[in-house]
């Protein structure tokens, strides 16, 4: 069932990819609900469709979460569920700048099975399967571990309406220890960033699980660790997470901590 499961899911996310690289920035007309940060797309529904049609003939009984239309009957309770976000970044999408990403997952009660996250504007599919590793257009990838904090990057991303609780004592914490945080629009991206080795860290203030499920997959078989904000181990906490490179991870979800506290305090 894995290979099957990454060779399907790898497909739609080259679909993914051709869509979306021929039509971003060019006259994309976002639906805006509540906040100008959770547009919604033709291209978001389009996708999102064309996944559930090819996953619903190739897993018949597997149900589907999706960030577009929400989830099948019984996902809540089912042994296996697919979990996509046809356009994570979809501000980034519509405005033209180069990074968002498609997402998609395979995801039991243990966490991700299997997940694909395409980031079409560098041509690259990431792809990772329970015990099986992590890989970039097929080449394996695995996080070389740094306890080295200063010149690294650290990842985070605004929440639903804006910058999250302390999330400016966080960055002035990430800058005293030498390290910068970067804001880029993708919470897929950048939890993959952190598997690729380009960033140190990623901390969500929150999320859905759509957002991050597929790229998850991916540092936790390259190596990265993955912390609900009270530190203990969980794949997809409920309530933001931080994945990390393990020798760092103490040390940045101090920061968030610390920052919760000041928050408590006043």
């Amino acid at each position: 069932m894995l290979s099957r499961a990454l060779e399907v899911a790898g497909r739609l996310a080259n679909d993914a990819t051709d869509v979306i690289t021929a039509t971003a920035g060019r006259g994309a007309h976002p639906d805006i609900a509540d906040s100008p940060f959770d547009w919604v797309t033709d291209t978001d529904r389009i996708l999102e469709r064309h996944t559930r049609r090819v996953l619903t003939a190739e897993f018949p009984g597997i149900p589907v979460v999706g960030g577009e239309f929400g989830a099948d009957t019984g996902a809540d309770s089912a042994a296996y569920r697919w979990v996509v976000d046809p356009v994570d970044g979809t501000a980034n999408y519509v405005a033209g700048v180069p990074w968002c990403a498609y997402s998609l997952a395979l995801v039991d009660a243990s966490g991700p099975v299997v997940g694909v996250v395409a980031d079409p504007y560098r041509a690259q599919i990431y792809a990772a399967a329970r015990g099986r590793g992590t890989r970039a257009n097929g080449k394996p990838v695995r996080l070389v571990d740094r306890d080295r904090i200063a010149g690294s990057i650290v990842c985070t991303e605004l929440a639903r309406k804006g910058p999250w609780p302390g999330m400016g004592s966080f960055i002035e914490r990430a800058a005293e220890a030498h390290a910068g945080v970067r804001v880029l629009g993708s919470a897929a991206l950048s939890i993959a960033q952190v598997a690729l080795g380009h960033a140190i860290a990623a901390v969500l203030h929150s999320y859905h699980e759509w957002d991050v499920a597929g790229s998850v997959a991916l540092a936790i078989e390259a190596g990265a660790v993955v912390l609900d904000r009270r530190g203990s181990d969980s794949p997809l906490p409920t309530d933001g997470l931080l994945v990390a490179a393990p020798s760092v991870a103490e040390e940045v979800l101090s920061w968030w901590q610390e920052t919760e506290r000041e928050i408590r305090a006043s």
